[in-house]
């Protein structure tokens, strides 16, 4: 098997039919796999898939709506391809895009080729702006440097994407996720269609759920392995503030003046409680990761390949 297709629906039904014919028309060359996951849609998605369905399609129904980056783990899971391609099932996304981008991370020994809606087809106010100010922020904050990290688009080889960590909302940072891996990354200018069928599920309110996740990111990029350095430079910080303010303090009662009703002292006193507690959590932090690697066997690095040659 070459190719499995991870495909997440919710309450699509009306797509699902133009969405196979579109995927057998593009990968009839191919030999392939379609996941359909059905994230506990509440129509007839579920029926329009099995009615439409042929031997190379696999339906994963979900017992409720879990969110689409459940979705997408369960369908990488249960994948059994060389490469993995995961897009939505919106009919935004077009098929035809995949043997482009296959044979972009095969000619350039890439782990992943992500899709770039350089020509969005979406309402500029509820979609574009929310998206591109999210881009904006993530590219900022984590310094993974691609135009477009909500395109579901993308092409993985399987061992790296069944390496991926997918949890909670994490979808729209699977390259920042990727990099974490020390994947090789590349980005393809992708067609993209204004839906025709159903209710988009994005939106302004969306923008709020990337910028906490966001955060999550940030410390799993930077301070996950080395959550000391976070913790305790934090505490280090706050300690010698507290510990200046309290000196200054001290010196001016020597002096002879009061410095019961001081704004300082409460400054003071706090950035000292602070640092402490900081730097005891950092210090645990440290504690737990080690257990964490330690007891399960993990490794803090990803081997891309081990070459031996052979006689």
């Amino acid at each position: 098997m070459e190719l499995s297709l991870v495909i997440t629906v919710f309450n699509e039904e009306q797509n699902i039919k133009p969405l196979l014919e579109s995927v057998r028309a593009a990968l009839k060359d191919f030999s392939y796999e379609v996941i359909v996951v059905d994230d506990g849609s509440r129509d007839k998605t579920a029926a329009e898939v099995r009615h439409h369905a042929d031997a190379h399609v696999k339906l994963i129904s979900l017992y409720r709506n879990y969110g689409q980056t459940a979705a997408m783990a369960a369908g990488i899971d249960a994948a059994s391809g060389t490469y993995i391609v995961t897009l939505d099932g919106d009919l935004q996304n077009d098929p035809k895009d995949i043997p482009r981008m296959l044979e972009y991370l095969k000619r350039e020994d890439l782990d992943v080729v992500v899709g770039n809606r350089r020509h969005r087809k979406d309402k500029a106010l509820l979609r574009k702006f929310p998206s591109r100010v999210a881009n904006w922020i993530i590219r900022n904050a984590t310094g993974v440097h691609l135009h477009d990290y909500g395109c579901t688009l993308k092409v993985f080889r399987s061992d790296i994407a069944k390496q991926l960590d997918l949890h909670g909302e994490l979808h729209r940072f699977i390259p920042v996720l990727l990099v974490l891996l020390g994947a090789r990354i590349g980005e393809m200018d992708v067609l993209h269609h204004a839906r025709v069928h159903g209710k988009s599920k994005y939106g302004l309110g969306r923008t709020l759920r990337v910028m906490s996740d966001l955060v999550l990111m940030v410390f799993l990029q930077k301070y996950f392995r080395r959550p000391m350095h976070l913790f305790g430079s934090t505490g280090i910080i706050s300690l010698v503030c507290g510990t200046v303010i309290t000196s200054y303090l001290l010196y001016l009662k020597f002096m002879g003046q009061s410095i019961g009703s001081h704004p300082l002292v409460f400054a003071g006193g706090v950035l000292i409680v602070l640092g402490i507690h900081l730097i005891i959590f950092g210090l645990l932090f440290e504690v737990i990761m080690r257990t964490y690697y330690g007891s399960q066997n993990k490794k803090i690095y990803t081997i891309r390949e081990i070459f031996t040659k052979t006689s």
